[in-house]
């Protein structure tokens, strides 16, 4: 089983909103994946986040059976689309996978 982990700062401002409403965009777009890419197998967003060290404004949590999985959603359609908004409001990013 792969863990998939991403913390995401967000840009005060961008794409004409603030971070909490791109906060709140983007957690609904990453769960609506949920049931729509069929080898990922959980995923949880929140930006809900009470501590973080680096700091972070939302945070994302999945899993997949395997790493050739893990490869196939991050060049999945339905997962780009939603790294192009991503991209346009993040100030920094960072990712850790680990198998347990």
């Amino acid at each position: 089983m792969i863990k998939h982990i991403v913390m995401w700062t967000l840009k005060e401002e961008a794409e004409g909103a603030t971070a909490a409403e791109n906060a709140a965009k983007m957690k609904e777009m990453l769960e609506a994946l949920n049931g729509k890419i069929e080898i990922l197998k959980h995923l949880e967003v929140s930006a809900d986040i009470f501590e973080a060290a680096p700091e972070c404004s939302i945070i994302l949590y999945s899993e997949f059976d395997s790493k050739e999985d893990l490869q196939t959603y991050a060049v999945h359609p339905l997962h780009l689309e939603c790294v192009g908004f991503i991209k346009k409001i993040v100030k920094s990013r960072s990712v850790v996978d680990y198998v347990i």
